[in-house]
C-alpha cells in the first residue's frame, strides 16, 4: 500500500524555532476537535492538527480496530509509518522544526502517538497521552537516545483501559529511556479539566 496524505490544519506562530503541538483526535473526531483544548497550553506553540485516514462507520480514526480495545496491529504499524512520513513531507513547506514536535493525543490519537514512540523513539520531542492503551500486545525492542518526556493521564473508572496493562506500558516506556509522568485521575474515559491543567503545568516545566 502507498501512503496517503492526511487532512490537517496548521497554525504557525510568528516566533521562529517554536515547538509544535501535534494534535491527534479520538474516534469520531477530526482536525478541529482539539484546537480549543490546545489553547489551554498558551500561545507559544505552532499547532498542527491532523485527521485520521481511517473511517469506522463514518467516524474518523487513525487506524483500524478488530473490536473494542482490540487493535489491527498491522494497520496500526502502517498508519504510524504513514503519519510520520506525512509530517516529514510537510515540515519544510509549512516551516516548522520537525525536531520540536510534541504530540498531544486523546484515546485513538494517544494510541497512534504511543505507536510513534515505539516505532520512531527519537521522532517526538515529547508526548501528552490522554487515556492511552498499550499500542501493541507485544512491544518490540525499542529505546530512545535521550530522555524524551511523556505525560500520561488515565481515568481510574475508565472501562476501556486495563490499569495493569497501563502500568506495564509505562514500565516499558521507562525501560526504553522515556521520562514518564503518570496521573491516574478519578474519572472515566472522557477528559476533565484536571487532565488539561496537569498537562499544561507539566509542559511548562519540560521546555
Amino acid at each position: 500500500m502507498e501512503y496517503s496524505a492526511l487532512k490537517y490544519i496548521y497554525t504557525p506562530l510568528a516566533t521562529p524555532g517554536a515547538h509544535t503541538l501535534l494534535l491527534l483526535h479520538g474516534t469520531g473526531g477530526n482536525e478541529n476537535d482539539l484546537i480549543p483544548l490546545a489553547k489551554n497550553f498558551g500561545d507559544g506553540y505552532n499547532i498542527l492538527s491532523v485527521r485520521g485516514n481511517v473511517s469506522e462507520n463514518g467516524m474518523p480514526r487513525f487506524f483500524k480496530r478488530l473490536g473494542m480495545g482490540i487493535f489491527d496491529e498491522d494497520d496500526l504499524r502502517f498508519r504510524t509509518n504513514e503519519l510520520v512520513h506525512f509530517i516529514q513531507s510537510i515540515a519544510d513547506t509549512e516551516g516548522f522544526d520537525i525536531k520540536k514536535l510534541i504530540a498531544l493525543g486523546y484515546s485513538n490519537g494517544a494510541n497512534i502517538a504511543g505507536a510513534t514512540l515505539v516505532q520512531y523513539p527519537d521522532f517526538l520531542a515529547g508526548a501528552i497521552l490522554y487515556r492511552p492503551m498499550q499500542p501493541y500486545r507485544q512491544l518490540p525492542e525499542f529505546s530512545v537516545k535521550r530522555a524524551v518526556p511523556v505525560f500520561i493521564s488515565s481515568g481510574s473508572a475508565d472501562p476501556t483501559v486495563n490499569s495493569i496493562e497501563i502500568q506495564n506500558y509505562i514500565t516499558s516506556l521507562e525501560k526504553a529511556g522515556f521520562k514518564v509522568s503518570f496521573n491516574n485521575l478519578p474519572t472515566g474515559h472522557n477528559l476533565v479539566q484536571q487532565d488539561i491543567s496537569l498537562a499544561a503545568e507539566w509542559l511548562s516545566t519540560i521546555l
